[in-house]
């Protein structure tokens, strides 16, 4: 399964490993977490557990074919993917299915459904760091760095808004931003970034319902005093007395009490509260664990490797899964404001956890080829207009 290198390959396994571990807790949770709310409406208590451990599956064996494809077939497939990306975006505008105030999915049948948005986040990344690593001796100058790439993502960003994802949007502006910085862009272009996005972000809010609503209701929520008319604080508030009721040790497994229709979307984007609750403590510090070992051994692969693309790549699939992981866990416990980011590799949804094991399989693909020797610590760009 290593290739050649054997001997340097820990990361490979180290990826595989923190992967599969980090689904099978998901697995497990999506079962525990949903049996009762499935219970409730009369439906077979394994319906969503069964259906995301056939996803799992799918994205398992992908994953493991990726592992054998070179790096130039990524490259190839990355202007087709992105613009088949674009077309389903477009699409979902129209015949998009709405859930919870997000038009954001493709209904096939009545079993099956899709997420447009998450395919297009491996497909950006690919597509990204295609067109970036081919212009990499004109990364210097800022208008090679910053076009097409740029645009192209701020369209992808406008497009997953228009479906009201504001969650998704701020993840894919997080894998641009990441793109670039691998890409050698000075940490100023960042900066001013951010605080551009800071303002977009709260633009966005305030013009919005739901948003507001969101914002409102977890700037409120810690208040005792807070007259909370629309139970906007009733998901926040129920995954802290989760995590709080779980202790050191938690109640057990499957003995969580706040599934029981307290949590909305509890096998979703709080299934992380459950696991609070069930396995206590310890269960979450073992679940960041398990990501902390994911992000290292991907950092491992990009500074062995001299190949740009490959670098980007790695670079921007870690980012994108520390990061919603980051932000889906801020969320549960109080920082960040309920903004519907699930847990990468462990909330349920079919598409998420799809994809994020084909991106995987990609890095997979370059961790078992790693050259022989480390490459020598080049210069950064220095980005001139």
């Amino acid at each position: 399964m290593e290739g050649k290198n054997s001997s340097r390959n820990s990361s490979y396994y180290l990826i595989l490993g923190a992967s599969l571990a980090l689904t099978c807790i998901g697995l497990m949770m999506v079962f525990s977490a949903s049996a009762v709310e499935q219970l409730s409406k009369d439906t077979s208590p394994f319906t969503l557990g069964i259906k995301q451990t056939v996803f799992a599956i799918v994205g398992f064996i992908a994953m493991l074919v990726l592992a054998r494809f070179p790096a130039k077939w990524f490259k190839v497939l990355a202007w087709p993917g992105l613009a088949v990306s674009f077309v389903l975006l477009v699409l979902v505008l129209f015949i998009g299915h709405d859930a919870g105030g997000n038009k954001n999915w493709i209904v096939v049948s009545e079993s099956f459904s899709f997420q447009p948005s998450e395919i297009t986040k491996l497909m950006l990344i690919l597509w990204m760091a295609s067109v970036l690593s081919k212009k990499e001796p004109l990364l210097g100058q800022l208008r090679h760095l910053m076009i097409p790439v740029v645009p192209v993502a701020a369209v992808v960003v406008v497009l997953v808004l228009l479906e009201k994802d504001l969650g998704t949007s701020v993840i894919v502006m997080a894998i641009a931003a990441a793109a670039l910085y691998f890409a050698g862009a000075p940490g100023k272009l960042f900066a001013g970034a951010a605080l551009l996005g800071g303002i977009a972000a709260l633009a966005l809010a305030l013009t919005s319902d739901n948003r507001l609503g969101r914002l409102t209701a977890w700037m409120g929520c810690g208040d005792a005093n807070y007259n909370d008319v629309y139970g906007l604080c009733d998901q926040a508030r129920n995954g802290m007395y989760a995590l709080a009721s779980g202790g050191w040790w938690g109640v057990g497994l499957g003995q969580g009490r706040q599934k029981w229709n307290w949590i909305p979307e509890a096998h979703n984007d709080f299934i992380f509260a459950i696991i609070g609750e069930e396995f206590g403590l310890l269960g979450t510090i073992v679940l960041i664990l398990l990501y902390a070992v994911l992000a290292i051994a991907i950092f491992r692969v990009i500074v062995r490797h001299n190949d740009l693309f490959v670098r980007i790549v790695c670079g921007s699939v870690m980012t994108w899964i520390l990061g919603q992981a980051f932000v889906n866990i801020a969320m549960v416990t109080g920082l960040l404001p309920v903004i519907g980011v699930p847990l990468p590799l462990v909330s349920y949804g079919g598409t998420s956890l799809t994809i994020s094991l084909v991106a995987i399989g990609v890095v997979l693909s370059f961790a078992r080829n790693l050259p022989d020797k480390a490459p020598k610590t080049k210069k950064r760009n220095t980005v001139t207009s």
